[in-house]
């Protein structure tokens, strides 16, 4: 024996659980569902006219009787998802992401009130037993977003993390059967389930468990390029949206793009880079979903200005600039990552990757543009380095600059740029470029 005190075994799991929390949060939730869902229904019931959203090719969904089952379970896999989060910290985030559906759903209620329009056929027996319950209390309102799907995203995200893998199957039929019976049950229209994935994604994004909201670091910028760049992205959501309300039919999938554009706008007037929640190369599941429009339209927009360019080329020592690579792409570049690129995700698993986001048009800061630096010639250690983003023009070509000045590799600023235009002659640097770059010198 070496005298050092024996290890403590781990508490078990179930002796860490927050029960009391748990019990807490389900009295509240509970009643606050029933208040404000009846809320809604009464309010919408009173109102002389209640229209509805309904394509011509939904009269070809069947109703299948048996599927009320599924949608009835929903009710008790709720209940026990509260007692299923192992921490204090897990069931906050949870219990909010279940309570912010609530209230995006009810407001949705409010404020675009619909109703389901097709008549139900009779249903006896059990399953007739079970539309009747549910017919006493959900009347044909609350439509749009459908809580139901928001709630089955958020529930279904918090089973698969609780599942052995060799189960995770089980959980996604159990979940994609529950979400097919909102249609195959006749209680609602197409419309309600995008829109209520929208809602559940809405909730997940801002209620992550994995690391900070996006809220937490919500301040208005005081950056004029930051602001110019949030009205500019403002305005294509409300043009989006303008269109898909006057345009109906199909002209309404352009909501979620409008919802995209909206949200990269409120990133760049009051949040910050870390609400694309980007790790390991990685964007969340919620901003993927949330932001797909523009992600999209980001990709395509880095291919097509550097189609004629390499997709990296080498500047000096082992460092190397480029766009943010593909998989396809990685494999034949620097194993080393720094990734200056805040919107578009990496292959970063393959290697050494370190992230120094910067948002797209926008000058890093001097502190950033250190840390950069720093990461850069950590990496350069071990080996070659891949600099990267969008396009590889302006963020990555920053970040080498500061590099080479931070090193001693270039005497100035005049010489770091010549250095990368002989590399990457697209290069875009711009005044506040240089700016930033002289105060990383001046440090």
């Amino acid at each position: 024996m070496n005298g050092a005190a024996p290890a403590t075994a781990p508490a078990p799991a179930c002796a860490t659980r927050p029960w009391g929390r748990a019990i807490a949060w389900l009295l509240l939730l509970g009643p606050f569902f029933f208040a404000s869902y009846g809320f809604a229904t009464w309010w919408t019931s009173r109102l002389a006219h209640v229209g509805s959203l309904v394509f011509d090719w939904e009269r070809t969904i069947p109703f299948i009787a048996w599927t009320i089952v599924p949608y009835w379970a929903i009710d008790a896999l709720y209940a026990i998802s509260l007692f299923l989060c192992s921490s204090r910290a897990e069931l906050d985030r949870h219990a909010l992401r279940l309570l912010t559906a609530q209230l995006i759903s009810v407001s949705g209620f409010l404020l675009f009130p619909l109703q389901f329009t097709f008549a139900r056929p009779e249903v006896d027996g059990v399953f007739g037993a079970m539309f009747a319950v549910l017919g006493a209390f959900d009347k044909p309102f609350n439509q749009a977003p459908s809580l139901h799907i928001s709630l089955l995203l958020i529930l279904w995200v918090l089973y698969a993390h609780k599942v052995a893998s060799r189960w995770r199957w089980v959980v996604h039929g159990a979940f994609t059967l529950i979400g097919v019976s909102v249609l195959t049950t006749w209680q609602h229209h197409f419309i309600d389930v995008p829109t209520g994935l929208a809602a559940g994604s809405i909730c997940l994004w801002l209620w992550p468990t994995d690391h900070p909201s996006p809220l937490a670091a919500m301040a208005f910028t005081r950056d004029a390029q930051r602001r110019r760049l949030a009205v500019r992205y403002a305005l294509g959501a409300t043009a989006l949206f303008a269109v898909a309300a006057f345009g109906g039919g199909a002209w309404l999938w352009l909501c979620w793009a409008s919802l995209a554009l909206a949200l990269v706008a409120l990133i760049y007037a009051a949040l910050d880079v870390h609400a694309f929640q980007k790790q390991e190369g990685r964007l969340s599941l919620a901003a993927s979903a949330l932001l797909a429009p523009y992600l999209a339209g980001a990709w395509i927009n880095s291919r097509l200005w550097t189609l004629r360019d390499a997709a990296a080329a080498h500047v000096v020592d082992d460092v190397w600039i480029g766009r943010v690579p593909t998989r396809a792409e990685a494999d034949r570049m620097p194993r080393a990552i720094v990734d200056c690129c805040a919107e578009l995700p990496a292959p970063a698993r393959r290697g050494r990757y370190v992230a120094v986001p910067v948002l797209d048009l926008v000058c890093a800061g001097p502190q950033t543009l250190r840390s950069a630096a720093i990461s850069i010639e950590r990496l350069r250690a071990h080996g070659p380095v891949l600099v990267c983003c969008a396009l590889g023009y302006s963020r990555s070509a920053t970040a080498i600059a500061a590099w080479l000045l931070h090193t001693g590799r270039a005497r100035g600023l005049a010489e770091a740029i010549a250095l990368l235009r002989k590399a990457r002659p697209k290069i875009v640097l711009t005044p506040d470029h240089e700016a930033a770059l002289r105060a990383v010198t001046l440090a």
